[in-house]
């Protein structure tokens, strides 16, 4: 290959997306097993290389020299060849210097926990300490010398002040996990997590609904991305180029959610938004169908509403876990606040505001298949509706313009 990333796992990397928007050259992820990492670093095949967990670090024996960050650090996480011999960078330390000015968490003067030891906990180390702050805390599994363990750093939990994730905890398939519990940290300012797969992991998620600033690793990884392709080509970008690969990485990647009242016209301009997006359309309630084996008014009839509500959980965080998809949901999905978790970790939440006149009652919605139904649930649900969507869209007007306003956002 000419220039790509290796790494362990990588079957849900975005950097190739990224690099095909930054220039015009080949780009391939290629996944490296531990025992072939000497071997391909021999062969060396290859103009440019991003590296990933877990190699950052065993590179470097088979580098001719590093840069002076990357020595620091001790982990490299690109690599270029010229006039056959190896060069490594660590372009991390602009990445996540800049994720803590974009998600404006302040560092200097802090006391700040970094989870985790690898890689990038040691770039995050370095930036820290180039950023002022007052204490570094590591924290691992197992606590040894310069490393506290997780009842540790518990223990000090009204000191601490922002929280640094690099572990993979939190990461895709395992997205409903977190390393730590943000209530043991009275005192947080910020959280950063290096996790990008989901867009917004757990840790993240806990901090924002306690109004803490807080994001996770894609800004981190489009920074680094612009700076290691700077160094294949050997030229810089203008100024403006990052913001614009990250907005339109986001916006490829983040979910569409719809959310509102019954006949509300979710499905029909979801489907619209699939076919003008080239999306594809997950609809909640026909997950639920199809794992039940019968229509929503059989479920609410011979199991009853809670259980119902239980399969449209497990419905939810099933679509939830993709990305670049239209989600429509149920009228009542927004009413527990595990589904609306979910869907915030990958997705962006509309919600189709159509006038109550206008709604509909049919036969297949059992809590509103009848005008004083529907109102009744309209009453209900609209404030929280309002609370929980990221925007409210006008839906007085046909759907066709409703999924054009959507859609015009995502282009």
């Amino acid at each position: 290959m000419k220039y790509g990333c290796i790494g362990e796992h990588l079957s849900h990397s975005f950097s190739r997306e990224i690099h095909n928007l930054l220039a015009d050259y080949p780009y391939e992820i290629r996944e490296v097993a531990r025992e072939e990492l000497d071997g391909f670093m021999e062969n060396a095949d290859f103009l440019g290389i991003n590296v990933t967990i877990p190699y950052k670090e065993l590179v470097i024996p088979h580098l001719h020299s590093i840069d002076e960050a990357a020595e620091r650090i001790g982990a490299v996480n690109t690599i270029v060849k010229r006039e056959g011999k190896l060069y490594g960078y660590n372009t991390d330390f602009y990445g996540m210097t800049m994720l803590l000015a974009h998600a404006g968490v302040t560092v200097k003067d802090k006391t700040v926990a970094i989870l985790g030891t690898g890689g990038t906990s040691k770039t995050a180390s370095a930036v820290c300490r180039a950023l002022g702050a007052r204490e570094i805390l590591t924290v691992s599994r197992r606590a040894r010398e310069g490393v506290i363990d997780y009842e540790g750093l518990k223990a000090i939990g009204g000191e601490l002040e922002v929280i640094i994730n690099t572990t993979p905890v939190g990461m895709y398939p395992h997205q409903y996990e977190s390393p730590v519990d943000i209530a043991d940290f009275p005192r947080l300012s910020g959280v950063i997590d290096a996790i990008y797969n989901p867009l917004r992991s757990e840790l993240v998620s806990a901090a924002k609904r306690k109004g803490i600033p807080a994001e996770g690793g894609l800004y981190m990884l489009v920074a680094q991305a612009v700076r290691a392709s700077e160094i294949f080509l050997g030229r810089e970008y203008p100024e403006g180029v990052l913001e614009d690969v990250y907005s339109r990485i986001l916006a490829a990647k983040e979910n569409i959610v719809l959310v509102g009242m019954p006949a509300s016209g979710k499905s029909t301009v979801g489907a619209l938004l699939a076919e003008m997006l080239g999306r594809e359309l997950t609809d909640t309630d026909a997950l639920i169908v199809e794992a039940a084996g019968e229509e929503i008014t059989e479920i609410f009839k011979t199991r009853g509403e809670a259980e119902f509500r239980d399969m449209e959980t497990e419905a939810v965080r099933h679509a939830a876990t993709a990305t670049a998809r239209v989600i429509a949901t149920g009228g009542g999905a927004i009413l527990r606040d595990a589904n609306v978790e979910a869907l915030k970790q990958n997705g962006r939440l509309f919600f189709l505001d159509r006038p109550v006149e206008k709604l509909i009652p049919t036969d297949t919605r059992p809590l509103a298949s009848d005008i004083d139904a529907i109102r009744q649930r309209y009453s209900e649900r609209y404030s929280r509706y309002l609370a929980v969507c990221d925007e409210r869209i006008d839906c007085d007007r046909a759907a066709e313009a409703v999924a054009e306003i959507i859609g015009e956002k995502y282009r």
